[in-house]
């Protein structure tokens, strides 16, 4: 438990991650040029930056509409949560 704070810190950053990356990709929508992947969306909701990416998605009203990121965002918040709290009570 005494890397509790690393961990907290490595969430911290790929959320923010996540939710500049989701900012990026409607400032580009709106301007025109290269697009984020939806993979690197899907990856980085994957590896526990879900909430930033759904808190992103309200925010900047981004891709609200794509039934994978309406539903599948959440589900990864889901799993994040659920893996976080098996660690946590794990160790």
């Amino acid at each position: 438990m005494e890397y509790i704070w690393l961990i907290w810190g490595y969430i911290v950053l790929v959320n923010i991650y996540g939710f500049s990356v989701m900012g990026w990709d409607k400032y580009k929508a709106k301007r025109g040029g290269l697009r984020v992947p939806e993979r690197r969306f899907f990856l980085t909701g994957l590896i526990f930056g879900a909430p930033g990416i759904y808190l992103a998605m309200c925010f900047f009203r981004h891709k609200t509409k794509h039934k994978a990121f309406v539903y599948g965002i959440p589900v990864l918040i889901i799993l994040n949560i659920s893996v976080f709290v098996y660690f946590l009570q794990k160790f």
